[in-house]
């Protein structure tokens, strides 16, 4: 792979990742890339961004990321097309995502440049409502009642079925959040390739078990207004009875990859 323009984003706030992505701005750099920098990150040689959001504006090879899952989501979330990343766990938690730690970066570098690596791709979700579309979601978008005293009827439409019933809300996961707050809600753990979507009530009156569909489009219509959470990180808002649109995103989230795993998230959570 050729590495002409390359960004490298750090964790906010971080300041042993804001080191480590100096550190690989400067190994990119030596291999004559054009580097991008996101404030307050600042390297001789790189070009500064002030917000992540101007990653949008440029034809990128690559994004590097240093951080925890939060940074890969956020990336994610600012990259409407296929640019892969390169995942890094620097002052994250597990680094579910992540492939490689900082020691390993030469390596790695070297391995991308040889073309010794492979692209996982992975399903990203949407939500659509009163013809706004919002940004992408890799891991789950968490439809719930704004109202904390107030229980809503979730209308769940699929396909030509609908379910209906009072519950606190409903998240849609993809495959990469399976491990996630899906999961911590007695959902199962899929395989990332797949192409399904995971539908899982949060707090029904009457039971709802998990449902694993094809990842195509599922509405949501509540009777109180609610909140549209992305990825945990965005919050978005609906009007009551107002119709909430699931559909897969245009194109998937790219990782690049230097080792083949089988169920990638579970090892790293220790199954």
């Amino acid at each position: 792979m050729k590495l002409e323009n390359v960004a490298v984003v750090s964790k906010v706030g971080n300041k042993d990742s804001e080191n480590a992505a100096v550190d690989v701005a400067k190994k990119l750099l030596a291999k004559k890339a054009t580097v991008y920098t996101i404030s307050p990150v600042s390297v001789e040689g790189a070009k500064q961004m002030e917000e992540l959001e101007e990653i949008q504006n440029v034809k990128l090879d690559l994004v590097v990321t240093l951080g925890g899952d939060g940074t890969t989501l956020r990336v994610f979330r600012n990259l409407e097309n296929e640019t892969p990343i390169l995942t890094i766990n620097v002052g994250g938690n597990r680094g579910i995502l992540a492939e490689i730690t900082i020691d390993e970066i030469d390596e790695a570098l070297n391995e991308i440049l040889n073309d010794n690596f492979f692209l996982d791709k992975r399903t990203r979700v949407t939500a659509v409502c009163g013809g706004v579309e919002f940004p992408p979601a890799l891991n789950e978008i968490y439809i719930s009642r704004a109202n904390l005293t107030k229980t809503a009827e979730i209308e769940i439409k699929f396909q030509n079925d609908t379910v209906k019933q009072k519950m606190d809300g409903v998240i849609i996961a993809t495959p990469s959040g399976s491990t996630g707050h899906s999961f911590s809600l007695g959902g199962p753990i899929l395989h990332e390739s797949l192409d399904v979507l995971i539908i899982t009530p949060v707090a029904p009156v009457y039971r709802l078990a998990s449902l694993v569909v094809p990842d195509e489009k599922i509405e949501i219509i509540s009777s109180h207004d609610c909140n549209i959470a992305i990825d945990a990180q965005v919050v978005k808002s609906a009007g009551y009875e107002e119709s909430i649109i699931i559909k897969k995103y245009k194109s998937p989230a790219v990782f690049i990859r230097l080792k083949k795993r089988g169920l990638r998230q579970m090892s790293k959570l220790g199954f």
